[in-house]
């Protein structure tokens, strides 16, 4: 299962390939790594890796996907995002960082209601659609005021994670 970890404000996808007692592979992005992993105390943690000794505390900071990793050279930031982190981040903007000029759906789904129609005026935060997705319906909202450019689903579709479902002008 691939995870999403943000580190100090960059996001890896992380992925297990294969753990075999303390022998552990990995996949970080596109770099295949592995390492042996011993647990040596509560949150510490001894590494090898590339024949490289690293000794690891993980300090759980305020939920338990984030943490305060410590090396003896680094501190590192961590947040695990996990699908259900990830949908509520989205949910709550769910607009494209490319400019806010667009909703994308966080997670596949299926779009229950559009509200509005092409070329029609909204105002910011005014509902424009809601999408089903984990059993959960949520709410889309527009980001600004603003004319609605296009509208690339239909109630009933099926939308994948990433999908641009409606634009602003």
């Amino acid at each position: 299962m691939k995870t999403e970890i943000n580190i100090n404000g960059r996001t890896a996808l992380v992925e297990l390939l294969q753990r075999e007692g303390n022998h552990v592979k990995i996949r970080v992005d596109e770099e295949i790594l592995e390492l042996d992993l011993a647990r040596v105390g509560d949150g510490v943690y001894s590494a090898l890796l590339n024949d490289k000794s690293y000794n690891i505390e993980m300090v759980n900071t305020n939920s338990k996907r984030h943490y305060t990793v410590s090396t003896f050279y680094n501190t590192y930031n961590i947040e695990i995002i996990d699908p259900q982190t990830k949908y509520l981040k989205s949910r709550e903007g769910a607009i494209d960082e490319a400019g806010g000029d667009s909703i994308v759906s966080p997670m596949p789904g299926r779009v229950i209601k559009i509200l509005v129609k092409e070329k029609e005026q909204v105002q910011a935060g005014q509902t424009v659609m809601t999408i089903s997705a984990m059993k959960m319906e949520s709410e889309f909202k527009a980001p600004r005021d603003a004319v609605v450019k296009k509208i690339n689903v239909n109630e009933g579709d099926v939308v994948d994670g990433n999908q641009v479902m409606m634009v602003f002008e």
